[in-house]
């Protein structure tokens, strides 16, 4: 027994270890916007003591008009009518300043989170769905975001209430106090009960969020397959099996809450008509006046609904602490690495006119789900040269393109860029070579496999890399890639607007406008991977032999699996059994005969 209780007693301490790691995080948002939430706290704070000071009227007026007191009845109910217009206009003021201060932390925080989300590893982030990112983005941290501005100032302004109320009536009446807060234990043990039952429930619900956005995500992208096989039916019928599952988890979440709200219900139903019935027989013994039991009812209400709004606030706890910790399982992951940007930026402008090489020797790379990929790949490229990369399907050409960007990191061997110009790095030192990381990425241009165009127009699309692009620069590409001969035809041109994804156009056209918008970045290095697999052989040669012509000293790298490109290429490494090598004349030969590689 003493065992069993140890270990509750562990399990309890690493939860509270986890909940005060995620009040941490949430702090660190919070304490940067304290002015707005200190601002939202006071004027909070003056609305209760304008309900206070309405509380005295009121008692005052009632006292007059039953006899208890005389006094001035126009003056008195002239003052209440102006707390009570006072309370709806700072009221409304806090609403106004309460929306403008929400959406000014909300888009903080998604900024921030956007740009640490960015900023964290690649492969990192390809464990979450699409649709789970947004939700996590947009969702939880609008939850962060609205928690921040109500949990601390309500908490102030509810404690501020409780104890002037209880201060007054203290002054005033000490039994009243006893009555009004006779059910504070009872609602405490229940708020216990509904703070585990509501934290499941709202993780639960967190997560079915995000499965059915990353669901609809999917079906909308691939609606063009969905419809193809028609699979239209299974996708409505997967949409049901997951709305009823969230149908499910919030309707047991609401049988909880209802059977607690009923207690809450009751026990305040029984304090109030202890403390009326109370109130009569203390006015019928003339222990007080009428206007006086009036204002101890409204005190007594008043502590016993700031305890049940206290209660409220734990729905907006349990959903910060589960929006933090959802949001910490991205940003807390490895970050890239960009301590050397300065050094990258002055190593490109000395280069600029010369160009710059690359170099991977003996790279091993291993997926996290541990299938080996390379034990020893590498490939070396030069300004004005273009390389192949080929190999089976799978074989690793795309992961060789993703660790020269960086993407992935390698768990060996070494990867840098070199030139003939050297430079002074931040560490004082004379080199003409740089670490391939996430910095170095900013000298790439890359033509990912698939189409990749945006939605808008054509010049809008090849403006994403040169916002200051003119009409004759964005023209030249297209030339170059051989994409001006469809673009010309188009009743608008280069102003004709896509729809998402390219919609409208032919892989082929898609393609060409890809590497057009790689060529207009005009980056040393230039990567394809499979950027020309739509184009005919004849387009293809020329759009390479293009690429190679241009004055321009880029270093470009492609991966094919067609023999018809390799004849532009001034190397070709060939990728198979875990390996990288420069293939000989035998077996590009051999490869363009359609044999094995």
């Amino acid at each position: 027994m003493a065992k069993l209780s140890f270990y509750v007693k562990r399990i309890k301490e690493g939860r509270l270890k986890e909940m005060r790691a995620e009040a941490k995080w949430i702090w660190f948002y919070a304490k940067r916007h304290w002015k707005q939430v200190l601002l939202y706290t006071m004027l909070g704070l003056v609305g209760v003591v304008v309900g206070l000071l309405s509380s005295f009227v009121s008692k005052d007026l009632v006292d007059m008009i039953t006899g208890h007191e005389t006094g001035k009845i126009v003056q008195t109910f002239c003052f209440m009518l102006g707390t009570t217009l006072g309370n709806t206009l700072i009221s409304q003021i806090s609403t106004l300043i309460s929306t403008k201060i929400t959406l000014k932390v909300d888009n903080d925080i998604k900024a921030d989170v956007f740009e640490r989300i960015m900023m964290t590893e690649w492969e990192e982030l390809s464990e979450f769905s699409t649709g789970d990112l947004l939700v996590r983005w947009n969702s939880d941290s609008s939850s962060i975001s609205g928690g921040i501005l109500n949990l601390a100032p309500n908490l102030s302004i509810y404690l501020f209430r409780f104890v002037s109320a209880l201060v007054v009536m203290l002054e005033n009446d000490w039994t009243f106090v006893v009555i009004a807060l006779v059910s504070m234990p009872f609602s405490l043990m229940l708020s216990r009960y509904m703070l585990k039952k509501m934290r499941e429930t709202n993780i639960e619900s967190m997560k079915i969020t995000s499965e059915m956005t990353a669901f609809n995500q999917e079906s909308f992208s691939n609606m063009q397959t969905i419809k193809s096989f028609g699979m239209i039916p299974e996708y409505v019928k997967r949409l049901h099996g997951i709305q009823a599952d969230f149908i499910r988890t919030r309707v047991k979440f609401q049988k909880n809450y209802i059977g607690i709200s009923l207690l809450t219900v009751l026990l305040s139903s029984i304090v109030s008509y202890a403390a009326y019935g109370w109130g009569i027989y203390r006015v019928w013994s003339d222990s007080i006046s009428y206007g006086t039991m009036t204002m101890f009812l409204s005190l007594s209400t008043s502590l016993t609904s700031t305890i049940s709004a206290v209660l409220s606030l734990l729905p907006v706890i349990i959903s910060m602490l589960t929006s933090a910790r959802r949001i910490m399982e991205l940003v807390d992951r490895n970050k890239e690495d960009y301590s050397n940007d300065a050094d990258v930026k002055s190593f490109a402008e000395k280069n600029r006119n010369t160009g710059i090489s690359i170099c991977l020797k003996d790279v091993e790379y291993t997926y996290k789900n541990g299938r080996e990929v390379f034990k020893s790949g590498g490939i070396e490229a030069s300004p004005y040269e273009t390389i192949a990369l080929v190999g089976p399907s799978g074989e690793g050409k795309t992961t060789m393109l993703r660790i020269i960007l960086a993407l992935v990191r390698q768990s060996g061997g070494e990867g840098y860029l070199y030139a003939d110009n050297a430079i002074t790095n931040i560490n004082g030192e004379k080199t003409n070579r740089l670490p391939i990381n996430a910095a170095s990425r900013q000298l790439f241009s890359y033509v990912p496999q698939g189409n990749s165009m945006l939605r808008g127009s054509i010049a809008d699309n090849m403006r994403f890399v040169k916002s200051d692009a003119s009409e004759d620069e964005i023209r030249e590409v297209l030339e170059m890639a051989c994409a001006w001969d469809f673009v010309s035809q188009l009743p608008d041109g280069i102003n004709t607007v896509l729809k998402e994804r390219g919609g409208g156009l032919s892989e082929g056209q898609a393609q060409r406008l890809s590497i057009a918008r790689a060529l207009l970045r005009r980056s040393p290095l230039l990567l394809l991977d499979e950027a020309t697999s739509a184009l005919d052989p004849v387009t293809e040669r020329k759009l390479l032999n293009n690429i190679m012509k241009d004055k321009y000293p880029r270093t470009c790298i492609v991966t094919t699996h067609r023999p018809s490109v390799l004849d532009s290429c001034k190397r070709i490494y060939c990728i198979r059994n875990k390996s990288c090598a420069v293939m000989n004349e035998k077996e590009i030969e051999s490869m363009i005969k359609g044999e094995e590689y």
